[in-house]
Protein backbone atom coordinates (compact mmCIF):
# COMPACT_ATOMS: atom_id res chain seq x y z
CA UNK A 1 0.00 0.00 0.00
CA UNK A 2 1.31 3.64 -0.50
CA UNK A 3 2.31 6.02 1.75
CA UNK A 4 -0.50 8.32 2.76
CA UNK A 5 0.10 11.98 3.56
CA UNK A 6 -0.74 13.65 6.51
CA UNK A 7 -3.70 14.52 5.30
CA UNK A 8 -4.69 11.70 4.20
CA UNK A 9 -4.46 9.93 7.36
CA UNK A 10 -6.15 12.38 8.91
CA UNK A 11 -9.02 11.96 6.18
CA UNK A 12 -9.06 8.09 7.06
CA UNK A 13 -9.56 8.64 10.54
CA UNK A 14 -12.44 11.31 10.11
CA UNK A 15 -13.70 8.17 8.31
CA UNK A 16 -12.76 5.64 10.82
CA UNK A 17 -14.46 7.64 13.61
CA UNK A 18 -17.63 8.33 11.19
CA UNK A 19 -17.84 5.11 10.58
CA UNK A 20 -17.88 3.94 14.18
CA UNK A 21 -20.07 6.40 15.51
CA UNK A 22 -22.91 4.68 12.50
CA UNK A 23 -21.89 1.40 14.33
CA UNK A 24 -22.73 3.35 18.06
CA UNK A 25 -25.94 4.72 16.86
CA UNK A 26 -27.16 1.40 15.41
CA UNK A 27 -26.66 0.04 18.63
CA UNK A 28 -28.42 2.71 20.42
CA UNK A 29 -31.21 2.58 17.80
CA UNK A 30 -31.55 -0.99 18.44
CA UNK A 31 -31.79 -1.45 22.32
CA UNK A 32 -33.52 1.70 23.09
CA UNK A 33 -37.42 0.38 22.43
CA UNK A 34 -36.53 -2.94 25.03
CA UNK A 35 -37.06 -1.26 28.18
CA UNK A 36 -40.06 0.54 26.86
CA UNK A 37 -42.54 -2.71 25.75
CA UNK A 38 -44.27 -2.61 29.18
CA UNK A 39 -45.18 1.01 28.96
CA UNK A 40 -45.84 0.39 25.22
CA UNK A 41 -48.18 -2.53 25.76
CA UNK A 42 -50.16 -0.16 28.16
CA UNK A 43 -50.64 2.79 26.03
CA UNK A 44 -51.60 0.30 23.32
CA UNK A 45 -53.84 -1.52 25.07
CA UNK A 46 -52.27 -5.26 23.55
CA UNK A 47 -51.16 -8.10 24.73
CA UNK A 48 -47.86 -10.14 24.76
CA UNK A 49 -48.48 -12.42 21.61
CA UNK A 50 -48.55 -8.58 19.69
CA UNK A 51 -45.77 -7.34 20.90
CA UNK A 52 -44.10 -10.61 20.06
CA UNK A 53 -45.68 -9.54 16.26
CA UNK A 54 -44.44 -5.77 16.23
CA UNK A 55 -40.95 -7.14 17.04
CA UNK A 56 -40.99 -9.64 14.51
CA UNK A 57 -41.70 -6.74 11.76
CA UNK A 58 -38.86 -5.47 13.07
CA UNK A 59 -36.53 -8.83 11.70
CA UNK A 60 -38.87 -9.03 8.97
CA UNK A 61 -37.43 -5.27 8.06
CA UNK A 62 -33.95 -6.48 9.13
CA UNK A 63 -33.86 -9.10 6.82
CA UNK A 64 -35.29 -7.08 3.86
CA UNK A 65 -32.92 -4.17 4.96
CA UNK A 66 -29.83 -7.37 4.22
CA UNK A 67 -31.26 -7.94 0.89
CA UNK A 68 -31.77 -4.08 -0.59
CA UNK A 69 -28.48 -2.78 0.74
CA UNK A 70 -25.91 -3.79 -2.02
CA UNK A 71 -28.40 -2.20 -4.64
CA UNK A 72 -28.25 1.11 -2.31
CA UNK A 73 -24.93 0.59 -2.04
CA UNK A 74 -23.98 0.90 -5.71
CA UNK A 75 -26.77 3.44 -6.80
CA UNK A 76 -25.64 5.96 -3.54
CA UNK A 77 -22.19 5.52 -2.84
CA UNK A 78 -20.97 4.84 0.75
CA UNK A 79 -21.39 8.30 2.15
CA UNK A 80 -25.32 8.58 1.10
CA UNK A 81 -25.95 4.94 1.71
CA UNK A 82 -24.55 5.05 4.83
CA UNK A 83 -26.71 8.71 5.68
CA UNK A 84 -29.82 7.28 3.61
CA UNK A 85 -29.88 3.92 6.01
CA UNK A 86 -29.51 6.16 9.53
CA UNK A 87 -32.10 8.93 8.00
CA UNK A 88 -34.75 6.12 7.54
CA UNK A 89 -33.79 5.28 11.21
CA UNK A 90 -34.20 8.34 12.61
CA UNK A 91 -37.80 8.46 10.87
CA UNK A 92 -38.80 5.82 11.68
CA UNK A 93 -37.94 6.81 15.41
CA UNK A 94 -40.64 9.76 14.66
CA UNK A 95 -43.39 8.16 13.15
CA UNK A 96 -43.12 5.01 16.08
CA UNK A 97 -43.36 8.14 18.21
CA UNK A 98 -46.03 9.85 16.26
CA UNK A 99 -47.94 6.39 16.15
CA UNK A 100 -47.68 6.07 19.92
CA UNK A 101 -49.35 9.61 20.07
CA UNK A 102 -52.03 8.20 18.25
CA UNK A 103 -52.39 4.72 19.78
CA UNK A 104 -52.44 3.02 16.29
CA UNK A 105 -51.19 -0.20 16.28
CA UNK A 106 -51.26 -0.36 12.49
CA UNK A 107 -49.03 2.34 12.00
CA UNK A 108 -46.27 1.19 14.96
CA UNK A 109 -46.08 -2.04 13.39
CA UNK A 110 -45.23 0.22 9.87
CA UNK A 111 -42.88 1.77 12.23
CA UNK A 112 -41.37 -1.19 13.30
CA UNK A 113 -40.72 -2.64 9.49
CA UNK A 114 -38.81 0.58 8.84
CA UNK A 115 -36.18 1.10 11.39
CA UNK A 116 -35.56 -2.89 11.21
CA UNK A 117 -35.01 -2.27 7.57
CA UNK A 118 -32.94 0.82 8.51
CA UNK A 119 -30.70 -1.12 10.70
CA UNK A 120 -30.43 -4.18 8.57
CA UNK A 121 -29.32 -2.06 5.53
CA UNK A 122 -27.39 0.01 7.71
CA UNK A 123 -25.52 -3.25 9.46
CA UNK A 124 -24.30 -4.40 5.66
CA UNK A 125 -23.39 -0.53 4.89
CA UNK A 126 -21.02 0.20 8.04
CA UNK A 127 -19.54 -3.40 7.53
CA UNK A 128 -18.61 -2.51 3.77
CA UNK A 129 -17.05 0.70 5.31
CA UNK A 130 -15.35 -0.73 7.63
CA UNK A 131 -13.68 -3.47 5.84
CA UNK A 132 -12.36 -1.07 3.65
CA UNK A 133 -10.92 1.35 6.35
CA UNK A 134 -8.79 -2.01 7.95
CA UNK A 135 -7.21 -2.35 4.37
CA UNK A 136 -6.51 1.39 3.98
CA UNK A 137 -5.22 1.47 7.49
CA UNK A 138 -3.35 -1.92 6.90
CA UNK A 139 -4.48 -3.04 10.38
CA UNK A 140 -7.58 -5.05 12.16
CA UNK A 141 -10.32 -2.17 13.37
CA UNK A 142 -13.78 -4.25 12.71
CA UNK A 143 -13.72 -5.61 16.35
CA UNK A 144 -13.36 -2.47 17.94
CA UNK A 145 -16.24 -0.78 15.78
CA UNK A 146 -18.72 -3.61 16.77
CA UNK A 147 -17.48 -2.92 20.37
CA UNK A 148 -19.07 0.46 19.38
CA UNK A 149 -22.31 -1.10 18.85
CA UNK A 150 -22.33 -2.94 22.18
CA UNK A 151 -21.35 -0.11 24.30
CA UNK A 152 -24.31 1.75 21.62
CA UNK A 153 -26.23 -0.92 22.66
CA UNK A 154 -26.14 -0.38 26.37
CA UNK A 155 -26.67 3.07 25.89
CA UNK A 156 -30.00 2.78 24.73
CA UNK A 157 -31.07 0.40 26.44
CA UNK A 158 -29.88 3.09 29.67
CA UNK A 159 -31.66 5.80 27.89
CA UNK A 160 -34.91 3.86 27.98
CA UNK A 161 -34.37 2.46 31.24
CA UNK A 162 -33.67 5.68 32.54
CA UNK A 163 -36.73 7.56 30.68
CA UNK A 164 -39.31 4.45 32.50
CA UNK A 165 -37.95 5.56 35.35
CA UNK A 166 -38.04 9.69 35.00
CA UNK A 167 -41.76 9.01 33.46
CA UNK A 168 -40.78 10.44 30.10
CA UNK A 169 -43.61 8.81 27.44
CA UNK A 170 -42.15 6.53 24.72
CA UNK A 171 -43.17 8.59 22.04
CA UNK A 172 -41.29 11.87 23.55
CA UNK A 173 -38.21 9.35 24.00
CA UNK A 174 -38.36 7.84 20.39
CA UNK A 175 -38.97 11.07 18.71
CA UNK A 176 -36.41 12.83 20.24
CA UNK A 177 -34.04 10.13 19.50
CA UNK A 178 -34.92 10.33 16.40
CA UNK A 179 -33.68 13.87 16.19
CA UNK A 180 -30.51 13.38 17.71
CA UNK A 181 -29.75 10.52 15.15
CA UNK A 182 -30.74 12.93 12.14
CA UNK A 183 -28.29 15.83 13.98
CA UNK A 184 -25.19 13.47 14.03
CA UNK A 185 -25.47 11.92 10.96
CA UNK A 186 -25.74 15.09 8.66
CA UNK A 187 -22.38 15.95 10.94
CA UNK A 188 -20.47 13.00 10.12
CA UNK A 189 -21.46 12.57 6.82
CA UNK A 190 -19.06 14.31 4.65
CA UNK A 191 -16.17 12.15 6.94
CA UNK A 192 -17.51 9.10 4.66
CA UNK A 193 -15.74 9.17 0.88
CA UNK A 194 -18.45 9.65 -1.48
CA UNK A 195 -18.45 7.11 -4.65
CA UNK A 196 -18.42 8.91 -8.24
CA UNK A 197 -20.25 6.05 -10.47
CA UNK A 198 -21.36 8.97 -12.83
CA UNK A 199 -17.33 9.70 -13.60
CA UNK A 200 -16.80 8.87 -17.70
CA UNK A 201 -14.49 5.71 -17.42
CA UNK A 202 -16.67 4.35 -14.68
CA UNK A 203 -17.72 0.60 -15.66
CA UNK A 204 -21.47 0.45 -16.76
CA UNK A 205 -23.70 -0.91 -13.90
CA UNK A 206 -24.97 -4.36 -14.99
CA UNK A 207 -28.93 -4.37 -15.31
CA UNK A 208 -30.96 -5.39 -11.99
CA UNK A 209 -31.46 -9.08 -13.18
CA UNK A 210 -27.76 -9.12 -13.52
CA UNK A 211 -27.11 -7.72 -9.78
CA UNK A 212 -29.28 -10.13 -8.17
CA UNK A 213 -28.13 -12.97 -9.99
CA UNK A 214 -24.38 -11.77 -8.48
CA UNK A 215 -26.09 -11.64 -5.33
CA UNK A 216 -27.66 -15.30 -5.44
CA UNK A 217 -24.23 -16.62 -6.81
CA UNK A 218 -23.29 -15.65 -3.28
CA UNK A 219 -25.04 -18.43 -1.84
CA UNK A 220 -23.14 -20.84 -4.29
CA UNK A 221 -19.57 -19.61 -2.64
CA UNK A 222 -18.50 -22.44 -0.40
CA UNK A 223 -16.19 -20.29 0.72
CA UNK A 224 -18.52 -17.34 2.11
CA UNK A 225 -21.09 -20.82 3.44
CA UNK A 226 -18.37 -22.08 5.59
CA UNK A 227 -17.51 -18.52 7.24
CA UNK A 228 -21.84 -18.50 7.66
CA UNK A 229 -21.02 -21.67 9.82
CA UNK A 230 -18.62 -19.49 12.22
CA UNK A 231 -21.50 -16.74 11.91
CA UNK A 232 -24.00 -19.16 12.86
CA UNK A 233 -22.10 -20.72 16.06
CA UNK A 234 -21.11 -17.45 17.78
CA UNK A 235 -24.37 -15.79 16.56
CA UNK A 236 -26.60 -18.07 18.18
CA UNK A 237 -24.40 -18.27 21.36
CA UNK A 238 -24.66 -14.82 21.57
CA UNK A 239 -28.40 -14.44 20.75
CA UNK A 240 -29.21 -17.48 23.37
CA UNK A 241 -27.31 -15.37 25.94
CA UNK A 242 -29.19 -12.40 25.33
CA UNK A 243 -32.63 -14.41 25.39
CA UNK A 244 -32.20 -17.00 28.05
CA UNK A 245 -28.55 -16.30 30.18
CA UNK A 246 -30.79 -14.24 32.77
CA UNK A 247 -33.49 -17.07 33.54
CA UNK A 248 -31.26 -20.20 33.80
CA UNK A 249 -28.76 -18.54 36.21
CA UNK A 250 -32.13 -17.71 38.01
CA UNK A 251 -33.84 -21.03 37.38
CA UNK A 252 -31.33 -23.86 37.07
CA UNK A 253 -28.19 -22.00 39.40
CA UNK A 254 -30.79 -20.80 41.96
CA UNK A 255 -29.65 -17.10 41.83
CA UNK A 256 -31.98 -14.33 42.75
CA UNK A 257 -33.44 -12.11 39.91
CA UNK A 258 -30.72 -9.31 40.66
CA UNK A 259 -27.59 -11.93 40.36
CA UNK A 260 -28.92 -13.29 37.14
CA UNK A 261 -29.09 -9.32 35.96
CA UNK A 262 -25.53 -8.67 36.95
CA UNK A 263 -24.44 -12.20 35.24
CA UNK A 264 -25.71 -10.63 32.11
CA UNK A 265 -24.15 -7.25 32.78
CA UNK A 266 -21.03 -8.75 33.25
CA UNK A 267 -21.42 -10.85 29.83
CA UNK A 268 -22.35 -7.51 27.92
CA UNK A 269 -19.32 -6.09 29.43
CA UNK A 270 -17.24 -9.24 28.84
CA UNK A 271 -18.02 -9.31 25.14
CA UNK A 272 -17.53 -5.28 24.52
CA UNK A 273 -14.21 -5.53 25.90
CA UNK A 274 -12.58 -8.16 24.32
CA UNK A 275 -13.53 -6.45 21.34
CA UNK A 276 -12.56 -3.51 22.58
CA UNK A 277 -9.09 -5.20 22.92
CA UNK A 278 -9.55 -7.77 20.47
CA UNK A 279 -7.75 -5.78 17.08
CA UNK A 280 -3.73 -6.21 18.36
CA UNK A 281 -4.47 -9.71 19.12
CA UNK A 282 -5.62 -10.43 15.72
CA UNK A 283 -3.18 -8.60 13.86
CA UNK A 284 -0.60 -10.74 16.41
CA UNK A 285 -2.24 -14.18 15.86
CA UNK A 286 -4.25 -13.67 12.74
CA UNK A 287 -7.90 -13.98 12.13
CA UNK A 288 -8.14 -17.97 11.93
CA UNK A 289 -6.00 -18.52 15.34
CA UNK A 290 -8.00 -15.44 16.94
CA UNK A 291 -11.38 -17.90 15.89
CA UNK A 292 -9.50 -20.64 17.52
CA UNK A 293 -8.33 -19.43 20.50
CA UNK A 294 -12.07 -17.29 21.37
CA UNK A 295 -14.12 -20.27 20.45
CA UNK A 296 -12.62 -22.96 22.54
CA UNK A 297 -13.06 -20.53 24.89
CA UNK A 298 -16.39 -20.06 24.78
CA UNK A 299 -17.02 -23.77 24.54
CA UNK A 300 -15.37 -23.93 28.04
CA UNK A 301 -17.57 -21.33 29.19
CA UNK A 302 -20.63 -22.95 28.10
CA UNK A 303 -19.44 -26.28 29.44
CA UNK A 304 -18.62 -24.38 32.60
CA UNK A 305 -22.03 -22.91 32.93
CA UNK A 306 -23.97 -26.24 31.81
CA UNK A 307 -21.98 -28.35 34.28
CA UNK A 308 -21.10 -25.87 37.11
CA UNK A 309 -22.83 -25.87 40.48
CA UNK A 310 -20.45 -23.51 42.38
CA UNK A 311 -21.36 -19.87 41.55
CA UNK A 312 -17.80 -19.04 40.49
CA UNK A 313 -17.51 -21.31 37.83
CA UNK A 314 -20.74 -20.00 36.29
CA UNK A 315 -19.28 -16.79 36.78
CA UNK A 316 -16.53 -17.91 35.02
CA UNK A 317 -18.24 -19.67 32.21
CA UNK A 318 -20.57 -16.25 31.56
CA UNK A 319 -17.02 -14.47 31.16
CA UNK A 320 -15.56 -17.52 28.70
CA UNK A 321 -19.07 -17.11 26.60
CA UNK A 322 -18.91 -13.53 26.13
CA UNK A 323 -15.14 -14.21 24.89
CA UNK A 324 -16.30 -17.23 22.49
CA UNK A 325 -18.75 -15.10 20.75
CA UNK A 326 -17.23 -11.79 20.50
CA UNK A 327 -15.16 -11.77 17.77
CA UNK A 328 -16.86 -14.14 14.95
CA UNK A 329 -18.90 -11.56 13.51
CA UNK A 330 -16.48 -8.71 12.65
CA UNK A 331 -13.53 -10.84 11.78
CA UNK A 332 -16.36 -12.83 9.90
CA UNK A 333 -17.25 -9.51 8.15
CA UNK A 334 -14.13 -9.00 7.32
CA UNK A 335 -13.21 -12.17 5.45
CA UNK A 336 -16.53 -11.98 3.54
CA UNK A 337 -15.61 -8.45 2.26
CA UNK A 338 -12.27 -9.89 0.82
CA UNK A 339 -11.86 -11.25 -2.49
CA UNK A 340 -12.70 -8.68 -5.42
CA UNK A 341 -16.36 -7.96 -6.88
CA UNK A 342 -19.51 -6.99 -5.14
CA UNK A 343 -18.13 -6.90 -1.10
CA UNK A 344 -21.62 -5.75 -0.20
CA UNK A 345 -23.18 -8.75 -1.77
CA UNK A 346 -20.57 -11.18 0.29
CA UNK A 347 -21.56 -9.40 3.10
CA UNK A 348 -25.07 -9.37 2.77
CA UNK A 349 -24.91 -12.82 2.46
CA UNK A 350 -23.03 -14.01 5.97
CA UNK A 351 -24.73 -11.00 7.72
CA UNK A 352 -28.08 -12.79 6.79
CA UNK A 353 -26.93 -15.73 8.25
CA UNK A 354 -25.82 -14.14 11.15
CA UNK A 355 -29.49 -12.72 11.89
CA UNK A 356 -31.09 -15.76 11.53
CA UNK A 357 -29.05 -17.33 13.68
CA UNK A 358 -28.99 -14.41 16.23
CA UNK A 359 -32.66 -13.95 16.00
CA UNK A 360 -34.39 -17.40 15.17
CA UNK A 361 -32.11 -19.19 16.94
CA UNK A 362 -32.96 -18.54 20.87
CA UNK A 363 -36.46 -19.40 19.85
CA UNK A 364 -35.64 -22.64 18.28
CA UNK A 365 -33.69 -23.50 21.75
CA UNK A 366 -36.92 -22.81 23.80
CA UNK A 367 -38.71 -25.33 21.99
CA UNK A 368 -35.81 -27.85 22.84
CA UNK A 369 -35.79 -26.13 26.49
CA UNK A 370 -39.36 -27.65 26.74
CA UNK A 371 -38.01 -31.30 26.61
CA UNK A 372 -34.09 -30.96 27.63
CA UNK A 373 -34.51 -28.20 30.35
CA UNK A 374 -32.24 -24.75 29.02
CA UNK A 375 -29.03 -26.18 30.26
CA UNK A 376 -29.67 -29.19 28.53
CA UNK A 377 -30.75 -26.91 25.37
CA UNK A 378 -27.61 -25.36 25.66
CA UNK A 379 -25.87 -28.57 24.24
CA UNK A 380 -26.89 -27.42 21.07
CA UNK A 381 -24.81 -24.04 21.22
CA UNK A 382 -21.90 -26.07 22.35
CA UNK A 383 -22.16 -28.28 18.92
CA UNK A 384 -22.05 -25.47 17.13
CA UNK A 385 -19.52 -23.41 18.63
CA UNK A 386 -17.37 -26.43 17.90
CA UNK A 387 -18.68 -26.48 14.02
CA UNK A 388 -17.32 -22.21 14.20
CA UNK A 389 -14.27 -23.97 15.71
CA UNK A 390 -13.45 -26.02 12.85
CA UNK A 391 -14.62 -23.78 10.12
CA UNK A 392 -12.04 -20.87 11.24
CA UNK A 393 -10.06 -21.32 8.81
CA UNK A 394 -12.63 -20.21 5.66
CA UNK A 395 -11.42 -16.24 7.58
CA UNK A 396 -8.04 -17.11 6.10
CA UNK A 397 -6.82 -13.11 4.80
CA UNK A 398 -6.88 -13.07 0.65
CA UNK A 399 -5.11 -11.19 -1.12
CA UNK A 400 -4.71 -7.27 0.17
CA UNK A 401 -6.01 -5.03 -2.27
CA UNK A 402 -4.82 -1.50 -2.31
CA UNK A 403 -7.70 0.96 -0.84
CA UNK A 404 -7.30 4.20 -1.89
CA UNK A 405 -8.16 6.87 0.52
CA UNK A 406 -9.62 10.17 -1.08
CA UNK A 407 -7.15 13.73 -0.06
CA UNK A 408 -10.50 15.06 0.81
CA UNK A 409 -13.00 13.07 1.91
CA UNK A 410 -15.27 15.91 2.39
CA UNK A 411 -15.35 16.87 -1.64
Amino acid sequence: MTTQTAFDRRALVRWRNAITAAFGLGGVTIATWGPRLPELMRELNIDTPTVGVLIACSTVGSIAGLGISTPLLGRLGGRWAVSTALLTIAGSLVLLGGALLLQSVPLVAVGFVTVGLGIGTLDVLINVEGAAIEQAAAKTLMPLMHAAWSVGAAIGSGIGAACAALGIAPSAQFTALGVVVVVVTLGMARAIPAAAPETPDAPARPPVAARVKQWLRGWLDVRLLVIGVVMLGVELGEGSANTWLTLSVKDDHGQTAAVAALFFTIFAASEAATRIFGGPVVDRLGRVATIRWTTALGIAGLLLFILGGALWMVLVGVVLWAVGVSMGFPLGMSAAAEGGGNAAARVSVVASIGYVANLAGPPVLGVVAHSTGLLGALWLVVALMAAAFVSAPALRPRAARSVPVPADSGE
